[in-house]
């Protein structure tokens, strides 16, 4: 489930939710919504795992 893998690259680089939101999909309340059960679209699904893969590789995170 993506809020699991977006739960666990939060923890690793302390990155507050609502900064995750506005950088992977230009929401700020994307990550409480989907602690809410917000659905994404496959789409944003994609992008925000592109992100995550993305800023693992350019800063080194775990």
């Amino acid at each position: 489930m993506l809020i699991r893998k977006i739960e666990v690259f939060l923890r690793h680089t302390r990155m507050p939710p609502t900064k995750f939101g506005r950088l992977a999909t230009q929401d700020p309340r994307f990550v409480l919504d989907l602690r809410n059960g917000r659905m994404p679209r496959a789409e944003t699904e994609a992008r925000v795992e592109h992100f995550m893969n993305k800023y693992r590789e350019t800063t080194g995170a775990y």
